[in-house]
């Protein structure tokens, strides 16, 4: 019966084109292997439709968007469509183990959701295991026709996806981490549209340089994604400022900047006017890392901006990359963001909070007796000290079905022990508590999330996504939160509006959501190292009243575990 209400009101708003806009955008992806050459040394990897980084995916404001994913490849795959809402529409969010059993190999899924009121820029990728490495591409969602954007309409506009390589299969690189208890080998390199560039280690072919073309006096819309598995990546672009627009799909008032922060999973839209003299500009992305004890790939992708009519022996402007630990030219950038606020794009705020809560974030170390190259530990992730299990049965099916056993609802909403989060070294204990927890809402029912960094190992940046909903960012600071003091200096006015969110080394955010969407909803780190190691867990948004309020029916080809 709901389903059926669901289609009948489906097929109304797309007959009637006088009252509602609406499309329906068809797309095919074949998740296939190519082999494929970069630093010298070639492998298989793992792409949709031979394509690496993969197709983008075109639709408007308010669109149903139906992807048909067939797996070729001998790996289970899931597809996450990360930063689109799913309204009522869980079953095609993607994450494995959490809203479906992945799709098997030589077995297909039909992704069904409609984009509703959502225009921007996100990005899709595989969800499960360390696939998304070369499994991902851009989701361009345009306004409604006839509705302009809300700044400078450009002549051009054009996607760029930053990443990271390793010469290693990278199922084979995080399962010897497993094994071994130890933390994985960092990337070989950083990638612009697929490409390093020129890199000193591996001086190899021109053609490992993504080139951009541009006009002079022209202006472009830069949608930049960062498609990275574990680091946060600054972007600049020599002698040329951008004018940031959009964050995570979501309009920002407009500012001026010459180096961007993004994080994995976030994406960045971006105005440049190629205002300088006729020539070739040097594009660095960087790693942004400022915990000294962690490992990251300090090598930098490079591209080059390109002025039409420039000839080849002319010498290319470069550009310095903010150091690693450039913490002040990160922390100018994010406190820019402003959400746009306008009467049209308002910025709706929850100011009262039915759920208050506080999730301590950071690693740990649990005995592992067979980790002999770990001396019989094993590094582990948490949020309030629970170090996320994976289940063999989907949490969104479990619930639906009310299938026992599967997971509890008694997810702490705040840390057990409290201590000093942020001390050097934290006063708690190393090890963590397993388990396959998560948080019940009732539906519509305001939350308030303060994300916690601890230094029980080390203190360091995480990004954070959740998925089902955007967050309003209303306040950060360094150190340990607190309640009495912090929400004094909350934004509540024009915060800005994000599905992912650097929670800064040895400091907190305070985002609030309200919970509109029901489903089971992932919140977890988008370094896979740490989503790998436990960090993660998920919210249960129960139905509200009726149909419209609920979450729909499984389709008939929801893969089985």
């Amino acid at each position: 019966m709901e389903r059926s209400w669901f289609r009948m009101m489906f097929l109304i708003t797309c007959i009637v084109p006088a009252l509602v806009q609406c499309k329906v955008r068809h797309y095919k992806f074949h998740v296939t292997t190519k082999n494929t050459t970069r630093l010298c040394s070639s492998k298989p990897i793992v792409t949709v439709n031979g394509k690496f980084p993969g197709p983008t995916l075109y639709a408007r404001e308010d669109d149903t968007v139906l992807v048909k994913v067939r797996n070729l490849v001998n790996h289970n795959v899931t597809i996450h469509w990360h930063g689109v809402r799913q309204v009522r529409t869980g079953w095609s969010d993607g994450p494995a183990y959490i809203t479906q059993c992945p799709i098997q190999p030589g077995q297909s899924y039909l992704y069904n959701f409609t984009l509703t009121g959502q225009r921007g820029t996100l990005l899709w990728h595989a969800h499960v295991n360390w696939l998304r490495s070369t499994l991902h591409g851009a989701i361009v969602i345009l306004p409604k026709r006839g509705v302009p954007y809300p700044f400078p309409k450009p002549d051009k506009e054009l996607v760029v996806i930053l990443g990271e390589w390793w010469k290693s299969d990278t199922e084979d690189v995080i399962n010897e981490a497993l094994k071994s208890g130890l933390a994985p080998n960092v990337s070989d390199a950083h990638t612009i549209n697929g490409l390093p560039g020129i890199v000193s280690v591996a001086n190899c072919s021109s053609q490992d340089v993504y080139k951009l073309p541009v006009e002079s006096g022209k202006t472009y819309l830069l949608r930049i994604i960062n498609a990275a598995l574990n680091e946060e990546l600054f972007f600049k672009i020599a002698s040329h400022l951008f004018t940031v627009v959009e964050v995570d799909a979501s309009y920002v008032k407009p500012f001026k900047t010459d180096t961007l922060l993004i994080a994995p999973g976030q994406t960045t839209n971006v105005l440049l006017t190629a205002d300088q003299n006729s020539g070739k500009y040097t594009i660095v992305a960087s790693p942004f890392m400022d915990s000294p004890v962690v490992a990251v790939d300090n090598l930098t992708a490079t591209a080059t901006l390109h002025y039409t009519g420039t000839l080849a022996i002319i010498s290319t402007v470069l550009t310095t990359p903010p150091p690693r630990n450039a913490t002040q030219v990160a922390n100018n950038f994010t406190k820019s963001l402003k959400s746009l606020n306008s009467k049209k794009y308002p910025a709706n705020v929850p100011l009262t909070v039915d759920h208050s809560l506080l999730f301590t974030i950071g690693l740990g170390i649990n005995p592992c007796p067979s980790c002999k190259a770990g001396n019989g530990s094993r590094a582990v992730a948490a949020v309030n000290n629970v170090t996320f299990v994976m289940p063999t049965t989907a949490l969104l099916q479990a619930h639906y079905f009310n299938i026992k056993g599967v997971f509890t609802t008694d997810f702490p909403g705040n840390p057990s022990q409290v201590y000093n989060y942020t001390g050097t070294p934290a006063v708690a204990s190393s090890q963590t508590t397993n388990g396959t927890k998560v948080y019940r809402l009732a539906f519509n029912s305001t939350v308030q999330v303060v994300l916690q960094d601890t230094g029980v190992i080390a203190p360091e940046s995480h990004p954070i996504h959740l998925h089902g909903f955007n967050f309003f960012v209303v306040g950060s600071g360094v150190g340990n939160y607190d309640p009495k003091t912090d929400q004094n200096n909350f934004n509540l006015v024009d915060p800005v509006e994000r599905n992912t969110i650097g929670v800064p080394t040895g400091g907190w955010v305070a985002t609030r959501f309200r919970a509109d969407n029901p489903g089971v909803w992932f919140l977890h780190c988008h370094f896979e190292v740490h989503t790998t190691w436990g960090l993660k867990m998920a919210f249960l948004v129960d139905n509200g009243k009726g149909p419209i309020e609920s979450l729909i029916p499984p389709p008939n080809d929801l893969p089985k575990c």
